[in-house]
This record gives C-alpha cells, structure tokens and sequence, in this order.
C-alpha cells in the first residue's frame, strides 16, 4: 500500500521512464535538473574505458623488440659458423651469450656489429628491418660493441679515447684546436652516471683493468648507443675489478640499454644477466630467463649433455 501511495505521487511524465528502466534491469538516478540517466548508460563507457586501455596497452604480447633477429646463419666457405639463430633483445635487459670456443658467440655479434654480413637471416630494429653492411651503419642505428682488447690508446687520456675521432673542436676560421676543456667535461659527466672513479685526466696506460672497461663503456655512451655488445669485459681481471665491471652494465641497463655479454665465467652471467641464450656449434641450444634456469643446465648445454632447454 506504502509502494502504491508513493508511486502515485511521481508525476506522470517519469512514471513512463520508470517502467521502461525496469524493462532494462535498471534502477533510474535523479540528476540535479531531475533528468534521469541510467546505471547501464555509466557501464558501457567504463566497459569502452577498459577495453581502450587494453588496446593501448596491449600487453607484453604486443611489444616490439629493439632488436629482434630472424633465422640468421653465416657461413665461411664450407664452414657454418652461425646456424638458423633467431633471438630478441628487450630494452633495460642483460643478456648472457654462453657456449664453448667455437659455437659461434663473437661470429654471431659481428654480425650485429655490421663485421660480417649474415648469409642469411633478416634483422629488425624496433619493427623494422635493417641491413648492415659494416660496423658505421651499426653505429648509426646505436649499436656498438666494446671488444675483448677494448681497442684503447694507451698513451692518451680517459677522455681522449672516449672522444677519439670524435673530439670537439675550437678556434676561429680556418684555426682549430682540440677543445680539451669540454672533452675533459663531457667524459667526467658520463663517468659518473656510470658511477665509476675514473678520472677523465688520468693515462689508460696507469689504469686497471675495470678502469680501461670504463673508458670503452663510456665511449659508446657518448655515441647514445641503444644496443651494447660486450665481448668476455670480465676476463683476466681481478675479483674487485670484475664487481666494477658488473656494475657499469647495471648501470647501462638502469639506462635502458640492451646489452650483450659474452663470457665464459658462470658466476658473472648468473651474477648481473636477465636472460641467458646458449649456443653450440653455431645453433641456439637455449634462450631462457635466467631465474629458470642453473648452472648445471647450462653446463650441461655447453658439453652437449643435454641437447636443448
């Protein structure tokens, strides 16, 4: 009866709106100019919210790798260095490259770094394919490499080798002169966003081991790579110089840079790296995080105890 007496005091004009939100499933809400708007109306754009942010998203299966290689193979003459290797490398991750002398690791980062051309096998950066045909072209899509003898002079300075061929120049007109002050500037800002103690003043020749990988990192910081392939960094050098080492790429990584480390000293890769590939006689064996795997399985791999993971 109580139903009844208040429904007959809603005037007529929305009893008509009140009946069809009922046939919808739907209780009606009063605005303030007394304009009814319907639960289900507020729904549908939170349900298109939702669904537009998913499709802006994506999710991790819509990324796109900074570089992504597709059934790369290299061969020399008869020899098959590089078989069939299909590989992705995500921005911000370590990389460990593992296997035995021979498998192919520093054949397959040359072709990367434009030394070799691949036989075959395509290459994609950020989605789109690319083509190296020598180690410029590497570097002008970001990629450089930092190899086992560093490449370092070691009569010049820190900040000497980091600009080498690269130094900034000053003068008036036809006079130029190396513009000594901004090199030893510039160099002391990246040492130091790599956190390390190496003074952009100092000789190569009176600096350790971790100091000289410094320099080499450092100068592939100035030419803003995106892809850093590294290339045995921690052999032959002390326990307190690899720390050093490891974190220098902790830092390129914290950057967002994409690095590439070869080596054969387990204990490091398991140590800084994200993921681990492993290779054998020129074939990927495994590709796995690293969190899955062991050092066992990977010893396995290398030996060829185990044939795939």
């Amino acid at each position: 009866m109580d139903a009844a007496r208040r429904e007959a005091d809603i005037p007529t004009s929305h009893r008509g709106r009140m009946a069809e939100s009922r046939r919808w499933g739907d209780r009606p809400a009063i605005d303030g100019n007394s304009s009814f708007k319907h639960r289900s109306e507020r729904g549908g754009a939170q349900r298109w919210g939702r669904n537009r942010l998913a499709g802006r998203t994506g999710g991790r299966n819509c990324r796109v790798a900074v570089l992504e290689l597709n059934h790369i193979s290299k061969n020399f003459g008869a020899i098959q260095a590089v078989n069939d290797v299909s590989l992705e490398l995500d921005a911000g991750e370590i990389v460990g490259l593992m296997g035995d002398n021979g498998a192919g690791k520093s054949t397959l980062v040359k072709v990367i770094a434009g030394n070799y051309p691949p036989s075959s096998g395509t290459m994609r950066m950020d989605g789109k394919e690319i083509v190296l045909h020598k180690p410029i072209d590497a570097r002008a899509h970001g990629i450089e490499i930092v190899y086992q003898d560093l490449a370092l002079c070691d009569n010049l300075t820190a900040a000497g080798n980091v600009f080498l061929s690269r130094e900034p120049m000053r003068g008036i007109g036809p006079f130029k002169i190396l513009n000594y002050p901004a090199m030893h500037e510039r160099a002391g800002k990246i040492f130091a966003s790599l956190k390390s103690e190496t003074r952009p003043r100092d000789l190569v020749e009176s600096m350790s081991g971790g100091q000289r990988q410094a320099v080499a990192i450092a100068r592939t910081m100035l030419a803003k790579a995106r892809i850093v392939l590294m290339d045995e960094p921690t052999a032959a050098i002390s326990v307190r110089q690899v720390v050093e080492v490891l974190n220098l790429m902790r830092s390129l990584r914290d950057q967002g840079i994409v690095i590439i480390f070869i080596s054969h000293r387990m204990p490091d890769i398991f140590e800084v790296c994200d993921r681990i590939a492993v290779m054998r006689r020129g074939t990927k064996v495994a590709d796995k995080r690293i969190s899955d795997s062991s050092p066992e399985e990977v010893t396995a791999l290398i030996t060829g105890a185990l044939e795939k993971a």
